[in-house]
Order: C-alpha cells, then structure tokens, then sequence
C-alpha cells in the first residue's frame, strides 16, 4: 500500500499547507503500517505551488529520522523530468542515505488529457522520460510509471483498454520498474477494471498470489483509484482477482481530479485508506496497516484541508 495523501491528497488544495505541517502527515502516515509514503513532487512552483517546498519537506522527514525508523515504509516522489530527479538525487546526497527510494515518472493514456496535464504527446512524454530512468536506476533507485485515464479521459471520454496497454509497453521498454494504472477520474467499476487489466497483463504480465516481488516494487502493478462514483471499493474487488496487489490510497479520502468535478462542485478524491484496508480485509488478505494509528493520521489530514474547496493543478 502506498499512502499519497502527501502529494495527491495536498496538491489541489486551494491553501498552501506549510511545511512543518506535511511533515508532521507524512510522519504520522509513514508510522501506520503502509509500504510506502508518496510526499512530494519536484515540479516548478509555478505549476503547483503547493508542493513547492518539497526539498525542505523530505529533508525535515530525514532529520526526523523517520526514513530510518524501525519498520519505516519506503519515501517516494514524482519527477516530471531530469531537472527534478536532479533535487531528489541532492536530497539523497545531503544526508550521505536512500531517503528517497523510489521516484514516478507520469503520463497518459489519453493524448488530450496528456497534453493539457504535462504539456506534451504520449510519445514525448516517455522519450523525456528515458534520462529520467536511466539516471534513476544508475543512483540505485526504484521508477514507478503513473498511467492517468486508464479507464476514461473528461476529454475524450472512454479509453481503450488496448490503447492503456501500449502505454504500459512503452514504459516497461524503458525500463521502468513499477506500473501505477491510474483511474483519474473514478469512471470505473468492476466490469472496466477487469478489462483494462485483462489487455494490460498481455503487456505488463499481472503476477497471483505468492509472486508479487515486494523487494523494491520491481515488476508490480498498481491501481490508483479515485472514488468520483463511489465505485472504488468494487474496483479494488476486481483488482484482488485479477492479481494485483499494490493499491495507491490517500487519508480521509484527500484529493479529487480538478476535471472530475460534477454540478459546480468538487470530485471526492482518492480512494479512502481506511476502506481500502477495509476492503482487502474483507477479501481475506492481510494488510500490516494499524488501524488507530490510521484514524489518528486521518483526523489529521482532514485538520489540515478543513474548510477547502478545491484547486487548479495537474491530476494523476
């Protein structure tokens, strides 16, 4: 499980949350038991000032020592391109230590919804992407590949679930580790989930139970939900069936696609963590989350955006 109520929970919010206060979500997230705690994005300040600060951010997590605490889950953040994997690579060499572990590269499978969100074709967007990789991989870092509109785009409307499989082998051809299927705007359910990773296994092979190598992320397939529709607990279902077993969530259900909007009113955001432990419980899996420590976490989170409405920033 990767918690990115840090990043994707945070960065549509209207209200610049300071800096000590995502330190002290993303500590309280990383104590409840996830794998993996997505803080930040290096993009330009001017695209999304709300994550502006995420040097200062992942370096007061690693003067809190929380990356080297017992049982710490892994750090993670997005770099659109070699410019911020070059911050998060200093990050690592200030503090002589892996405090960030793994880092995203993000495209589309949608070529409106790609150019309006990073400004460039899918084709472009994966050939920026190959310096990115390489240099990651050279520092000994993990690459996961963030694929938004898997199963609709607010532009284009339905996706073609073999257009989201090229997509995926295009990533793993450049070597990319770890696939996230990003549903943008919670346009799915059981039936469109089932599909996409039905055509996406005959790319990026989903692996069963037993097989899913944990050890740094290598070779998983993510699903990253937004609960637009309130469907996302039956994607999660068709997800476990189909082999998955990696799911992105976000505290208090953070978030929400600045397209997904319905009515003049804000889209409900990530799936909720609490309801995807929940769900997995339910399904007979075991998940190593605390659940007190989650609600402390959660009431947190909502602390922080209380009373928001919403925002302009890019969606994954």
């Amino acid at each position: 499980m990767t918690e990115v109520s840090p990043r994707d929970g945070l960065q549509n919010e209207p209200r610049v949350i300071s800096t000590p206060e995502k330190v002290r979500l993303a500590s309280a997230l990383a104590g409840c038991g996830v794998e993996e705690v997505e803080v930040s994005s290096f993009v330009s300040p001017r695209w999304i000032p709300q994550l502006g600060d995420a040097t200062e951010v992942f370096d007061g997590l690693a003067r809190g020592g929380v990356d080297i605490a017992p049982g710490a889950p892994w750090l993670s953040a997005l770099v659109p391109n070699e410019r911020g994997l070059a911050s998060a690579l200093a990050v690592n060499e200030r503090w002589g230590r892996r405090v960030i572990r793994k880092v995203s590269v993000f495209t589309a499978a949608s070529e409106t919804f790609c150019r309006k969100n990073i400004n460039a074709t899918i084709a472009e967007s994966i050939e920026r992407f190959v310096p990115v990789v390489a240099g990651a991989r050279s520092a000994g870092l993990v690459v996961r590949g963030y694929v938004s509109c898997v199963i609709a785009c607010p532009f284009e409307g339905a996706i073609d679930p073999a257009a989201v499989a090229r997509v995926a082998g295009m990533l793993r051809g450049i070597g990319v580790d770890e696939l996230d299927l990003g549903d943008t705007i919670g346009a799915g359910d059981a039936a469109s989930t089932e599909r996409v990773l039905a055509a996406v296994d005959l790319e990026w092979p989903i692996t069963g139970v037993g097989e899913v190598d944990f050890a740094g992320g290598r070779g998983m397939v993510t699903l990253h939900l937004h609960d637009t529709f309130g469907r996302a607990v039956e994607c999660v279902r068709a997800g476990l069936a189909a082999g998955v077993r990696s799911f992105d969530a976000s505290a208090a259900g953070l978030g929400g696609c600045p397209y997904a909007g319905r009515e003049g009113k804000r889209a409900p955001g990530n799936i909720d963590t609490g309801a995807l432990v929940r769900e997995i419980r339910r399904a007979g899996y075991a998940v190593g989350v605390d659940g007190p420590r989650l609600e402390d976490a959660a009431s947190l989170a909502r602390s922080l955006v209380a009373g928001a409405g919403g925002g302009e920033a890019v969606a994954r």
